[in-house]
């Protein structure tokens, strides 16, 4: 068997673990007034000081406070088609399908303002990147291609094994596609955890009457983890039923002979890994309410840098994939190592326009500078193209007691080929939203909102190789949310 070359398929393997939080980390829907809205860049309230800190400046003297709870579900949804899933002794199909699941029970934000006439202070507490866990209970279409590929590798091996026995080749390779393996059974299971919590302070100050200035700062503090398992592999002869090798090689079964292609060390592949770290991004903004009518306003966010520190524990066979020249990119799972993983730059503005009191139109858009957000091994250099995001909304006084609102929202992701894989992968999209805004009190109101996203599936070939046939991944994904925000103005 050609051991280096499975050595290399494994790690790759594994390597993709690691981007499960990797990738596009910002999370802009931060209370349920976006849930409701998502237009929020141009809007003065304060739900959207996180979205437009400067127009926080506006609002009127005294304290201000928002609590705030999101619920999120997921489904990551691949169908992965591989000829060699053909050996599955359970399942003979070419395509396999692997669901994942993502849920966010609780997803908290806390916003609190005081504002005193020209100057203004605010802090923001929130889940900014990351936010919940996700399983794949039957492991991943990368998982299941370990034990596919290796039993024609075994059959190569026993063929290898026989030739240095004394048999001629022509006899050897007869042997070992009669008495070799050529289906297989294992067991695979991943899951994964990440949250990104952001502190967000920061001051406005008025240099006219109708433009404000934010000055700000968010600490960053990252804390995933993540789990994965590729083993039981049992390898059979389908119309044999052998399960050892030909009696040259004294009955050795198959599993002790990819066993001892690794040093006689047992070949299953475990890997649980914490990772934590800190990053700071600092932030400017401005907003100019024009006149009754319209306002705009406008935010960047600088880049966040995040070296996250590995607290890994890992089986002997990946500790030697990890020690190997083939896997020594699983370095980044070692025990107190520091990964990049970076948050991308963000520029967002937006606008509000009102034709009438009780009606207000909302645009915004959002550019995420991933290609300049340092990933590990560099990874950002296979994005094609950074994220960026249209966003519409409207919101209708019915009455005093209660406003309606409705959103839709573009996002377009610039991910190559190359950069997708099933264990982290986004999907360009489209999201609604829609909730209301009850005002029992001039002192108090409710935000109650939900949202979902439409996914477009994309289609992913892994060109064929030496050792692996062609495979095909089909990412599909679906998601929603709902929201609810409680907001009280203390002094008014």
């Amino acid at each position: 068997m050609k051991e280096k070359r499975v050595l290399g398929f494994v790690a790759s393997l594994l390597v993709s673990g690691h981007m499960f939080a990797g990738g596009y980390l910002t999370n802009t829907n931060q209370n349920a007034a976006f849930v409701r809205n998502f237009a929020q860049e141009g809007t003065i309230t304060l739900t959207s000081i996180y979205a437009n800190p400067a127009g926080g400046g506006f609002l009127s003297n005294g304290w201000h406070l928002s609590l705030n709870s999101q619920t999120a579900i997921q489904e990551r949804n691949i169908e992965t088609t591989f000829p060699l899933f053909q050996q599955n002794a359970n399942d003979r199909d070419q395509t396999h399908k692997f669901k994942g699941k993502a849920f966010a029970p609780v997803i908290p934000s806390i916003t609190l303002s005081y504002n005193q006439d020209k100057w203004s202070v605010s802090a923001h507490f929130a889940v900014v990147g990351g936010g919940g866990k996700c399983e794949f209970k039957d492991g991943l279409g990368s998982f299941e291609t370990i034990g596919a590929s290796i039993a024609p590798q075994v059959v190569q091996g026993i063929a290898q094994s026989l030739i240095d026995a004394g048999y001629p080749a022509a006899t050897a390779a007869t042997m070992a596609a009669n008495a070799g393996p050529n289906s297989y059974t294992m067991n695979s299971s991943m899951k994964g955890n990440s949250y990104y919590f952001g502190l967000q302070v920061g001051g406005t100050y008025k240099f006219l009457d109708n433009l404000i200035g934010y000055l700000g700062v968010r600490g960053v503090y990252a804390q995933c983890s993540y789990s994965g398992f590729v083993g039981d592999l049992t390898l059979s002869n389908s119309q044999t039923g052998a399960t050892a090798l030909p009696p040259a090689l004294g009955g050795t079964p198959y599993i002790d002979l990819v066993r001892g292609k690794y040093g006689n060390i047992d070949p299953t592949i475990t890997l649980n890994c914490d990772q934590t770290g800190f990053g700071v991004t600092p932030i400017i903004g401005i907003d100019w309410e024009i006149n009754q009518h319209w306002n705009v306003a406008a935010k960047y966010e600088f880049r966040t840098v995040i070296d996250l520190k590995n607290s890994s524990q890992m089986s002997d066979m990946a500790k030697l994939l990890s020690a190997s020249d083939q896997g020594k990119a699983l370095g980044q799972f070692a025990d107190g190592e520091k990964v990049r993983e970076d948050i991308p730059a963000l520029f967002a503005c937006g606008v509000q326009y009102s034709p009438i009191q009780t009606v207000r139109l909302c645009a915004a858009y959002h550019q995420f500078f991933d290609k300049n957000s340092k990933k590990y091994d560099n990874k950002q250099e296979l994005i094609d193209h950074n994220t960026h995001e249209i966003i519409l909304g409207a919101e209708y006084d019915l009455n005093e007691l209660v406003t309606i609102s409705g959103s839709w929202e573009k996002t377009f992701y610039g991910q190559s080929d190359a950069f997708m894989n099933d264990l982290s992968y986004n999907l360009t999209n489209s999201m609604i939203g829609c909730g209301v805004r009850l005002h029992p009190s001039k002192y108090f109101n409710v935000d109650l909102g939900y949202m979902c996203t439409f996914y477009k599936d994309r289609e992913v070939v892994t060109p064929k190789t030496e050792d692996s046939p062609a495979k095909t991944d089909l990412y599909k994904r679906t998601n929603h949310t709902i929201g609810v925000g409680f907001n009280l103005y203390l002094s008014r």
